[in-house]
């Protein structure tokens, strides 16, 4: 699983990062600014996710949600995800395994097909040929670069 909230280490938990407080209103601010947004532009919605993601990953490695008095990370993600905190993990998944493409670039693919981009990123570590991948994902449908991915992946052709 993706991102743990608190270690233990000789039954000694890890001290928490010094919070940032007026960091930590701006980035959640920014979250939420994000999410609505999202709600009223469905069709505009998937270009941010780069941005989301971003942030997201920094709520989590500095805790800036014990701002909000929550008690942990997945709390938060409960909060602003309620119908599923899967997506919000994708885009955490995204911003952290595709490090190499610009964003810009990213933002021309929607997150699912991102999404994919991470599965062969974590394939191919530093081999990873961003640029191709990059150009299969623009250029194909999503179940297209999706078959795609899972034929490099396997190594096998698949049923659509």
């Amino acid at each position: 699983m993706i991102g743990l909230t608190s270690l233990w280490i000789n039954r000694q938990m890890i001290v928490s990062p010094e919070i940032n407080p007026r960091r930590a209103v701006f980035v959640l601010g920014k979250i939420d600014e994000i999410l609505s947004w999202e709600k009223t532009k469905d069709q505009e919605k998937d270009v941010r996710f780069v941005e989301l993601g971003e942030y997201l990953c920094e709520v989590r490695a500095k805790q800036h949600w014990r701002v909000e008095k929550l008690t942990s990370f997945d709390n938060f993600l409960e909060k602003r995800f309620p119908e599923s905190r899967r997506k919000a993990y994708y885009l955490m998944a995204i911003h952290e395994n595709l490090t190499r493409v610009a964003k810009p670039q990213l933002r021309e693919v929607d997150w699912s097909k991102a999404v994919e981009l991470v599965k062969v990123a974590r394939k191919d570590g530093e081999e990873f040929d961003c640029a191709t991948w990059l150009h299969k994902a623009k250029e194909l449908p999503k179940e297209g670069f999706k078959t795609e991915v899972e034929r490099y992946l396997t190594g096998k052709e698949t049923e659509p």
